[in-house]
Formats: C-alpha cells, sequence, structure tokens
C-alpha cells in the first residue's frame, strides 16, 4: 500500500475510531448546548409578565356587591 493510500484511510471518517469519537462527541455537545441555550430563550420571551389588571365582577367577589 503506498503512502497516499495510508494518508487517505487515515483520513477516512468511517476507518479512524478516533476522529470520528472525536467529531460526534463534539457534535454531541454541541446539540446539547444548542438545545439548552433555546430552552433557555424560550423560556425567556415566554416568562410570567406581572399582575394583569383584570376586572372582576362585583357579584364575585369574597365580599359580594349586589345592586
Amino acid at each position: 500500500m503506498s503512502n497516499e493510500q495510508q494518508a487517505a484511510k487515515e483520513k477516512d471518517f468511517t476507518r479512524n475510531w478516533v476522529n470520528s469519537s472525536r467529531f460526534l462527541f463534539y457534535l454531541q455537545v454541541f446539540c446539547i448546548l444548542a438545545f439548552v441555550l433555546g430552552g433557555c430563550y424560550r423560556l425567556y420571551n415566554q416568562r410570567y409578565k406581572g399582575k394583569p389588571d383584570v376586572e372582576v365582577q362585583g357579584s364575585s367577589k369574597y365580599t359580594p356587591e349586589y345592586k
């Protein structure tokens, strides 16, 4: 086998398990990080924005007000 074929074989993703496992590990870390950051961003945008000003009917209060 020539040196060119050996070099091509070492660079091949399917044959070199060290490079492929390193690539898959970093890909997995990137995907998990993107998922977590995306979830945090979504939670930040959908956050509770405070007590809404709701008009409550007088007859349904704790001490009802009738006309």
